[in-house]
């Protein structure tokens, strides 16, 4: 059944007439009367009395059921439609974003808060979870947005946030502290404090540690990156880490070298399953990235 049709018959017997209707409506006459004719052909009922010129057109029993389900029908379309509108403009919604522990506070706190102030009525659910998990988390459709250390070739999307060079973090009086900077073949058969496995930054440095044919002697996982520099400060071991979270963290008697002789990097990045399509949250976190992105900040 046309909406349209119950719409016009609404306008008639809120009008009293067919030619009232038609200048409320702006339609034409004949066009209005041949609607009303065809909505009352597909039902095979009449829904109007039509009177003498000049006299209102009344409801046939039919024509109330008729009436009082098109107020229904009508009112139903226009809070669809009001809250899709809303939808639109980004007024509402939740945003279910997957954060990584690591270097989430230091790049996407500022850009989380400039979201909440453009969009408040939008519910903001953050779930902090290492990169094995985030991955999973967006495969059973608990969070739309992730962030972490990805390939994007894979079945993901997304967009690379920053990218940071790796520095060894080791005690100031270690023998490798005199160097200004420590190629990665230096680190064989050191003690290293590294992450636990739920994190992508431990398969990394595990593997280019392989790959340089370099051995890590004791190693001592971790979740927290202050706690790992602790330890080192404490004389534990070393530990590979981004630039800019290991000066964060840095306490007195811990020297920063540069890690260098090897492709070892640290990447952050905004991904999302390609093969879903994303709500107008969403949406907007990626817009924002890019517009934060693009201004430089």
């Amino acid at each position: 059944m046309d909406l349209k049709a119950l719409h016009y018959f609404v306008e008639i017997v809120a009008s009293g007439g067919f030619n009232r209707a038609a200048e409320r409506i702006h339609i034409s006459q004949p066009a209005l009367s041949k609607s009303i004719a065809l909505l009352e052909s597909e039902l095979a009922l009449p829904l109007l009395t039509r009177g003498k010129r000049g006299t209102k057109v009344q409801l046939t029993p039919h024509g109330e059921v008729v009436y009082r389900h098109a107020i229904r029908l009508l009112e139903d379309k226009q809070a669809m439609m009001e809250e899709l509108a809303q939808l639109k403009g980004l007024n509402r919604g939740i945003l279910k974003l997957g954060l990584a522990p690591l270097g989430s506070a230091e790049l996407f706190a500022p850009i989380i808060a400039k979201y909440r102030q453009a969009y408040p009525e939008i519910e903001t659910q953050l779930l902090v979870r290492g990169g094995v998990e985030q991955t999973q988390a967006l495969q059973q459709g608990e969070i739309e947005l992730a962030t972490g250390i990805i390939d994007l070739k894979d079945r993901y999307e997304g967009i690379a946030i920053h990218t940071e060079p790796m520095v060894v973090v080791l005690p100031s009086e270690h023998p490798l502290a005199r160097h200004a900077e420590i190629p990665l073949g230096e680190l064989d058969g050191q003690a290293q404090i590294l992450f636990e496995s739920e994190f992508s930054l431990h398969e990394m440095v595990i593997k280019a540690c392989q790959q340089a044919g370099v051995s890590i002697k004791n190693p001592t996982q971790v979740n927290q990156p202050e706690f790992g520099v602790a330890l080192v400060a404490a004389g534990i071991g070393l530990m590979l880490l981004p630039k800019f979270i290991a000066e964060r963290y840095r306490p007195k008697g811990v020297v920063i070298r540069p890690l260098t002789q090897t492709a070892l990097s640290w990447q952050m990045s905004l991904f999302w399953r390609k093969d879903l399509s994303l709500s107008f949250a969403a949406q907007a976190m990626i817009d924002l990235v890019k517009r934060h992105q693009a201004s430089g900040e």
